[in-house]
Parts: C-alpha cells; sequence; structure tokens
C-alpha cells in the first residue's frame, strides 16, 4: 500500500474509530490478564476457622477467639474471645473489615439469619446466615447492652 492510499484511510473518520476501538479492546483484555496473573480482585471468601483467627488476629492484635461461627457463604464472621468481646468481620471488595461489636442495638433475628450493624455507619448492616448457630449468637449478643 502506497503513502497516499494510508494517508487516504486514516483520513476516513470510521476507519480511526474502528482502529481506536480495536487499540482499546485490545488494552483491556491484556489489563485483565494481567489482573489474573497478579491474583488481583477475585472472590474473597473466610475459608475455615484458621482463616478467621488469622483475620481477628490481623484485626485486633492479639485476639484469641474461643468461638467462632461463620457465615455459610463465607463472607462473614462472629468471634468471642475469652474477655467476652465479640468481632464481627465482614468482606469488603476483595479484603476484610473488622469491628468490635459494643452494642446489641443494631441486631435483629431472622429463623437462621442475623442482621447486624455498628456504630461506625461507613462499616454498614450485614445479614449472616448462621444456620442454627444464630439464635445462639443473637441471645449471647443481647449481653452486650443497649448502647456503648
Amino acid at each position: 500500500m502506497d503513502a497516499a492510499k494510508a494517508a487516504a484511510l486514516i483520513a476516513t473518520p470510521g476507519a480511526m474509530i474502528a482502529l481506536q476501538g480495536t487499540l482499546s479492546l485490545v488494552a483491556i483484555l491484556l489489563v485483565v490478564l494481567a489482573a489474573r496473573a497478579m491474583k488481583l480482585g477475585g472472590d474473597v471468601r473466610i475459608r475455615d476457622e484458621a482463616h478467621a483467627r488469622e483475620l481477628a488476629d490481623e484485626a485486633i492484635c492479639g485476639f484469641t477467639p474461643v468461638d467462632i461461627a461463620i457465615d455459610r457463604a463465607s463472607i462473614g464472621a462472629l468471634l468471642r474471645d475469652a474477655a467476652g468481646r465479640i468481632l464481627l468481620i465482614r468482606r469488603h471488595g476483595s479484603h476484610f473489615v473488622a469491628r468490635l461489636l459494643t452494642s446489641h442495638a443494631g441486631v435483629r433475628l431472622d429463623r437462621h439469619f442475623l442482621t447486624l450493624s455498628t456504630d461506625d455507619a461507613r462499616f454498614g448492616t450485614i445479614t449472616l446466615d448462621l444456620g442454627p448457630q444464630a439464635q445462639v449468637w443473637a441471645s449471647s449478643l443481647r449481653r452486650l447492652g443497649a448502647s456503648a
């Protein structure tokens, strides 16, 4: 192809738009492949009780749970230590966040589901499917008091 034909093709608006679209699609695919190669994102879940213990220790250094309840979907957990403190862990994007529960004011029980909110509005509300353990945990959360 000679220079005049190449210049005419580039000057065509439709050809430039198609070229830009193709290059954008290639760039997006390269970013997706790079993210997968680095194992970024994904569906993060609490694997088991050992993982929940690790997350608790990362959130509050020295928090050693004696009782653990992991949501059936593995997106959250409740952990109690020997001092009676209760830690709520929940998924936040591709990470986990945790808060100590200081009140039972934001706790609602619906059969096997326990809905919890904290004093921190940024933490949000989470509903955990704890199965038969939900009633036991709801009962124990009442001991926290009505407010912080």
